[in-house]
């Protein structure tokens, strides 16, 4: 998701950064690219230039055109205006007694995965969910609903087959909660292919009867400019109380992020991004930001990794990359890590400088490559990168099976983040915020 808006950000920023001095006309043609990268990713023509207007304001004051570093201080501009327009910080769930949660959206948003998702997030947060069945359109949702509550070992009321009233069914969904142990309730309703009013009623009609805390609209990340609309009249209609975004590992363009958030000044709360029940997150706007430009989310990275992987091993990790300590022997260790924390595309995304390997389809095979080349390497070249000279490179090559290029492209992409890492310590202190949080601290 946003690698499109994420690569044409880092090539402008990378120019400008390669500027002794930035003037006035430099920002201005900068910002006309960004306007344009921003309409290309799907943003709402009127949030583009609402962002525009506040990042230029900045980026053109005296402050910023006389630094020593304009290029990092227009980096932070857009990092901190960035972050605000994706809803400034992580915002938590209302699960105040009796703590009802319903979700709506469009069909195929993946409202009912979605719930499934939620639900077992909440059991891990050690929660007791109860899922309740709301979609009377649609059998093939019940179903599956009951499917995913058998798999989670989570309660599930089905409604009466033939039920064609989605109070009446939620009039017996309630008596059934009252007798089932349980303290989170999510509902998973109807959608239609597009909004209709009768869709918009039978929600209203649902939210007035069940009063729930939160009101979450499911949106497909790749709606592309239909979001606005989507959002807005599910806002004016339900005063929707935060956002789930589905699939943003299938998009490259994820503009809908962006709007559908400014529309409704409403908090994006989670982000889906696979099939899997686990593959759902809270969502942190200032480490996605990071990531559109290029900074990676090694937070994100760490914390996944810290479920998979012995604590302190991930704290010793964290602490060497955020140092630009590693060596290539870590950078083997990465890789072994990533291999079980999911979809190897999503992963690399979060490293620094490899955010463009990111937007490939990755055999899982070709992962043995990298592997090969670390292992056919001395202990001295492992720690002592720099040594690498051509008839080094020559051996490894024969030693791991694989040809010089691709040697030289392992040493290159490590090359690029350990470049990136060393970097990061000046831009901390640049991005550490008035309330003392930083960029890349655990906010």
């Amino acid at each position: 998701m946003f690698s499109l808006l994420a690569d044409k950000l880092q090539d402008v920023f990378r120019n400008l950064s390669g500027k002794g001095k930035i003037s006035e006309s430099n920002v201005t043609d900068a910002l006309r690219e960004v306007r344009m990268a921003l309409l290309e990713a799907d943003v709402h023509f009127q949030v583009a230039k609402d962002f525009i207007a506040r990042v230029k304001e900045q980026a053109l004051g005296e402050a910023v055109l006389k630094s020593v570093t304009p290029g990092q201080q227009i980096v932070k501009i857009f990092h901190d205006e960035l972050t605000r327009l994706l809803g400034g910080g992580a915002s938590e769930l209302n699960l105040t007694a009796p703590a009802r949660i319903l979700i709506v959206g469009l069909n195929g948003a993946g409202k009912t995965t979605t719930c499934g998702k939620l639900a077992n997030w909440l059991r891990k947060q050690g929660k007791a969910p109860a899922l309740v069945a709301c979609d009377l359109y649609r059998p093939a949702a019940i179903e599956q609903l009951a499917t995913l509550g058998r798999q989670l070992n989570v309660p599930v009321f089905t409604p009466t087959p033939g039920e064609t009233n989605v109070l009446v069914a939620a009039k017996a969904a309630l008596q059934w909660l009252s007798q089932t142990p349980h303290n989170v309730v999510i509902f998973d309703t109807a959608g239609r292919q597009e909004i209709d009013e009768a869709l918009i009623k039978e929600v209203q009609q649902l939210k007035e009867m069940l009063q729930p805390q939160e009101v979450l609209l499911v949106a497909d990340a790749a709606t592309g400019q239909q979001a606005v609309s989507v959002a807005t009249h599910f806002h004016e209609a339900l005063q929707i109380t935060g956002l789930i975004l589905t699939k943003l590992d299938g998009d490259a363009r994820g503009g809908a992020a962006l709007s559908m958030r400014e529309v409704t000044k409403q908090p994006i709360k989670f982000a889906g991004h696979g099939e899997k029940m686990d593959a759902f997150e809270v969502f942190h706007p200032d480490r996605l930001a990071g990531r559109i430009l290029g900074m990676g989310d090694i937070v994100t990275l760490v914390e996944s990794a810290a479920a998979a992987i012995d604590e302190a091993d991930a704290k010793r990790m964290e602490e060497r990359m955020r140092r630009a300590e590693f060596d290539l022997n870590d950078f083997l260790e990465l890789f072994s890590m990533m291999k079980k924390l999911g979809p190897m595309e999503k992963i690399l995304g979060m490293l620094p400088g490899m955010g463009k390997l990111g937007d490939l389809q990755i055999d899982e095979r070709q992962l043995s490559r990298p592997k090969a080349i670390v292992q056919s390497m001395t202990f001295e070249e492992r720690a002592k990168p720099d040594i690498l000279n051509a008839r080094r490179r020559q051996r490894i090559a024969r030693g791991s099976g694989t040809t010089v290029t691709e040697v030289n492209e392992i040493i290159s992409r490590f090359n690029e983040m350990r470049k990136m890492m060393k970097q990061m310590p000046r831009l901390q202190k640049m991005m550490t915020r008035s309330k003392g949080k930083s960029l890349f601290g655990r906010g």
